[in-house]
């Protein structure tokens, strides 16, 4: 999978990393709501970190969210990606 593929429709792209707590926050409410991700490691996928610094302004922050329509969220809340994913 490259790092500008968008996900399937009611699902999400996740950036993040092993180390974050945010990223474990949001995969844990996508897994008890049943909302399919991908997750991408930026410190283990070739690109994905400067894909990541380009939607977050020279920032790698994580986790970062795409939706099937390729637009972008930054450390989003269960509430904006149900609302996005249904969109």
């Amino acid at each position: 999978m490259t790092a500008q593929t968008l996900p399937a429709p009611g699902t999400i792209t996740m950036y993040s990393t092993a180390w974050c707590g945010y990223c474990r926050r949001l995969k844990t409410q996508l897994d008890s709501e049943g909302i399919g991700y991908t997750e991408i490691d930026i410190e283990d996928v070739p690109d994905a970190a400067e894909l990541v610094a380009s939607l977050n302004g020279g920032n790698q922050t994580v986790p970062t969210v795409i939706f099937p329509d390729g637009s972008a969220a930054t450390n989003p809340s269960l509430v904006e990606v149900k609302q996005r994913v249904s969109a």
